[in-house]
């Protein structure tokens, strides 16, 4: 596929910029394999320099609706990656920088104004995929000790305090988690996942805290997001641990969770996704327990094949792309990391099965599947930071 079938085929929005500057569906993750690719000797830089000149052919989307997986904070995200370290795209680099250190601080004014007024966040406030998790991800990458980064993570250090007068977390939502109102949800929701949840921010509190980039209440922080976790992690019939995709405000406040058993495996709301979050937690707060614990969860997720039977595509996002490199971050840093590499092998013929993907995007298609068989071929370790997007490493 070229840049111009790419920006033809690829569907985020209506318009032709949302799908050339669309992380997760259109040509801006798509090149993130050509960068993978390029770095590995595959193929050519030439090439990367192709796809790059093909989403810069339109106006960047620089709205408050930019994100790391939409417009220009996307793009910058993928010239950093291709320039892994190098002066490569420097100029461009730093006027994007502009742009989206003034955006991020919009979006703070906002959230900090929201939480002010007492009223409870939505999703996309503070989300990886469209919110102020996914800037500090982009951030952690570019300017690790930078003062935009500390100021996200001193919003997200706030978001987890309770909002004054309620029994429900700061991150709660006031809708369903498909952002509507809804009788199954008639005081919103509590988001676990990866993607569009709490576990997002834990990820990026673990990362930074790793990175030596703090802030005051740092750690508090941390640990409010696993106490909650804890009083939602489930038994499982057969013993596995599990925790819900969300709850509603009733089983938060009964800590009796209606969900019947684990959802799918995935990246973005299921075990391999928490697990890797709470196992980075646990390496930050240096809590050797708590780390066994989230790597206990995972593996016994990966040897039940219920669960695993529950996987039906091959994307990063919920299918067994996704699978596949959580579990290889988690084995990177487990206690006992032979314990997961000896399911390595039927992990990837899970993903051999489920190709070829739907679409050719990076979230749910052929691309992320094959960055992580890519990965899959190192050891699980990405030649360029690819996967700093899903907050793994």
């Amino acid at each position: 596929m070229n840049p111009a079938t790419a920006r033809s085929t690829a569907s985020c929005g209506p318009a032709d910029a949302d799908a050339a500057q669309s992380l997760a569906t259109g040509a801006v993750g798509i090149t993130l394999l050509h960068i993978e690719r390029a770095a590995l000797g595959h193929t050519s830089w030439s090439t990367v320099q192709d796809w790059l000149t093909g989403m810069t052919g339109q106006a960047l989307i620089g709205s408050d609706n930019a994100a790391l997986f939409i417009g220009a904070p996307a793009l910058a995200f993928a010239l950093h990656t291709a320039a892994a370290g190098s002066e490569r795209y420097a100029k461009t680099l730093l006027t994007l920088d502009k742009a989206i250190h003034q955006l991020v601080h919009r979006r703070l004014d906002q959230a900090h104004a929201r939480i002010n007024s007492g009223e409870f966040a939505r999703a996309a406030e503070y989300d990886l995929l469209y919110g102020l998790t996914g800037f500090g991800a982009y951030l952690l990458r570019r300017d690790p000790h930078g003062d935009t980064l500390h100021d996200v993570l001193t919003y997200l250090v706030r978001l987890t305090e309770p909002l004054p007068g309620t029994d429900l977390p700061g991150w709660w939502v006031r809708y369903d988690p498909a952002g509507r109102t809804s009788a199954a949800f008639p005081d919103g929701h509590g988001n676990l996942g990866l993607a569009h949840g709490i576990t997002g921010p834990l990820a990026l509190l673990a990362l930074a805290k790793l990175a030596g980039a703090t802030v005051e209440g740092h750690t508090a922080a941390i640990l409010r997001i696993l106490d909650w976790l804890d009083s939602l992690r489930q038994p499982g019939l057969s013993g596995e641990p599990w925790w819900p995709q969300w709850v509603t405000a009733d089983e938060h406040r009964l800590g009796v969770v209606l969900q019947q058993g684990p959802p799918r495996p995935s990246w973005c709301y299921g075990t391999p996704g928490q697990a890797r979050a709470q196992q980075l937690a646990a390496i930050a707060l240096g809590d050797p327990h708590r780390k066994r614990s989230a790597e206990h969860v995972l593996l016994r997720c990966i040897t039940d094949p219920a669960q695993l039977d529950l996987v039906t595509d091959a994307g990063l996002c919920h299918g067994a792309a996704g699978l596949l490199h959580s579990v290889h971050r988690v084995a990177h840093d487990a206690t006992s990391p032979d314990q997961f590499t000896a399911h390595l092998p039927a992990l990837r013929t899970l993903l051999h099965a489920r190709l070829p993907a739907r679409e050719p995007g990076f979230l749910d298609g052929t691309t992320g599947a094959r960055l992580a068989l890519h990965a899959a071929d190192r050891s699980g370790a990405p030649a360029t930071g690819w996967d700093a997007c899903l907050l793994l490493a």
